[in-house]
């Protein structure tokens, strides 16, 4: 059915300079030549483990295909020597450890595109620094006794957090914030603030996030203050992926994103019915994997109109499936294909049937497409927005096709939304499925 064509994605490599770390053995997919600094001085409260810290993200680097140097000398902000680097990690820093110079020159260096990283103290920093404010996401505040909780995952797409179940157990010092950051940047997980003693945040309680802040990228998170963090495979790989998303290794939508309900939450599958052969497995993370078909898991429980849909999905390898919107209820998968629209999944396709394009009608920006892409084995994000006859698909926060339905019979104003499963050998994973209904028009 489909004609292969191989996209190709230019990947620029940086020469590597000297520095402390090595090269690695294997590296992560877009990391090679990529290059953080460390930063790690305290004018306030030195934690302890900020050598563990060093050490960890010095591995990761090793392992991670990227080179890490570390310093406590704020002499290293400079605009020649920040430009040396694809991100900066604030490493439990506290109090004002940056002059008006050097801070300048860090605006500027995120005005570029410069990354950064935030790990726990990084928010009790530079209290009278707005810029620095707004690019951690939130102040300290307050904190109660090391202890146990309950972390929720909200966005299990992301590289920080794609290793993790719904929920994640740990322990550390939880901060408490000034502010909440929900509404500037996208949370990744919160804490269940009934599993622990002394939240504060009145039951929304974010603990890690990501933003595109200034022309930069920034993640931060909470957790660090133990030596043991360093040591937790867990911890170390919501580093990591934190790291890749700031130096651009890996992709991710950090629009904030509020007011979506679950269709497709990872426990049950209420409402959704299969058409045609194959099926999907649930697994016990909460995925559904396609196996067989042609056919179509479909949402019955409601037809939409005006609505953002959201989802997460991952390629074995040169797999297909897609998402349709716009069709009638119907128990013949070729309903879905004749009367609606696919968005696909299919990155080795000719334009107007690949990833990103509306099916045999519109390609994506491939251009766009390529640089927002996540390669086979890593989550990417679809935004789904439809307004009147208006479709609109974001690619781990990308927009890269804006198309318009002139067709009666395909309208998109009143339809059903279904994900493939293509055919044998054809293995795609989804999770996350979520919806907001929009007013009818809108940007």
């Amino acid at each position: 059915m489909r004609t292969v064509t191989t996209l190709t994605t230019a990947a620029a490599t940086a020469a590597l300079l000297l520095g402390c770390a090595t090269g690695p053995a294997a590296s992560q997919p877009g990391a090679d030549g990529k290059r953080v600094l460390v930063f790690s001085k305290t004018a306030g409260f030195r934690h302890d483990s900020i050598p563990d810290g060093v050490a960890a993200v010095k591995q990761l680097g090793a392992s991670g295909g990227f080179t890490v140097d570390a310093t406590e000398d704020a002499g290293a902000f400079t605009p020649g020597n920040l430009r040396r680097y694809d991100a900066v990690v604030f490493l439990s820093t506290t109090g004002d450890v940056l002059d008006a110079a050097q801070q300048s020159a860090f605006e500027d260096y995120v005005h570029h595109g410069g990354g950064y990283v935030g790990i726990h103290a990084a928010a009790d920093t530079e209290y009278d620094w707005a810029f620095y404010g707004g690019l951690a996401g939130a102040y300290f505040q307050s904190h109660p006794a090391i202890q146990p909780a309950t972390v929720n995952v909200e966005d299990r797409a992301h590289p920080a957090t794609a290793h993790l179940g719904p929920t994640w157990d740990r322990t550390d010092e939880w901060y408490n914030y000034r502010t909440n950051p929900r509404e500037r940047a996208h949370v990744l997980a919160s804490l269940d603030e009934s599993s622990y003693s002394g939240g504060t945040m009145n039951g929304d309680h974010p603990i890690a996030w990501c933003q595109e802040y200034q022309g930069g990228r920034a993640f931060y998170t909470g957790g660090g203050h133990t030596k043991e963090s360093y040591a937790d495979p867990a911890f170390r790989q919501h580093l990591l992926g934190g790291i890749r998303y700031a130096i651009g290794a890996a992709q991710a939508d950090c629009r904030p994103e509020n007011g979506y309900r679950p269709l497709f939450d990872g426990t049950s599958l209420e409402g959704w019915r299969q058409a045609g052969p194959g099926s999907f497995t649930l697994s016990d993370d909460g995925t559904l994997t396609s196996s067989g078909g042609l056919g179509l898991l479909w949402y019955a429980g409601q037809s939409f109109g005006s609505y953002s849909l959201k989802l997460d999905w991952k390629v074995a390898g040169d797999d297909n499936s897609g998402v349709f919107v716009g069709f009638p209820p119907s128990d013949d998968p070729w309903s879905a294909v004749n009367n609606g629209y696919e968005v696909q999944i299919d990155a080795t396709d000719v334009p107007e049937k690949t990833t990103g394009s509306v099916y045999g009608f519109q390609s994506a920006d491939l251009n766009k497409r390529d640089r927002a892409l996540n390669p086979p084995g890593e989550w990417n994000t679809y935004e789904i927005r439809v307004q009147g006859e208006r479709l609109r698909v974001w690619l781990n926060g990308v927009k890269i096709n804006d198309f318009t339905n002139t067709d009666p019979a395909r309208s998109l104003k009143d339809g059903h939304i279904g994900i493939q499963n293509h055919g044998a050998g054809d293995e795609v994973s989804f999770r996350d499925i979520r919806i907001k209904e929009l007013p009818a028009k809108g940007d």
